[in-house]
């Protein structure tokens, strides 16, 4: 039986909400090991002037507990 935790990151692109989400678990894999997937709970954006100049995203990753 494998024993699974969640953690809560919020990471952001000037790019596509999809590099956001890449950079949560690269950045997550660092100190997080087994990483088993990736949930995007929220996507925002932050818009300057008439144009999107940021990317976010609120990502729940699922890591095995050894």
């Amino acid at each position: 039986m494998a024993i699974l935790k969640v953690i809560e990151v919020l990471a952001s692109s000037d790019k596509s909400w999809e590099d956001a989400t890449r950079k949560a678990v690269k950045k997550a894999s660092k100190s997080v090991k087994n990483i088993k997937s990736a949930y995007v709970q929220s996507q925002s954006v932050v818009v300057d002037g008439d144009s999107v100049s940021e990317y976010r995203v609120n990502v729940k990753l699922t890591f095995e507990v050894a």
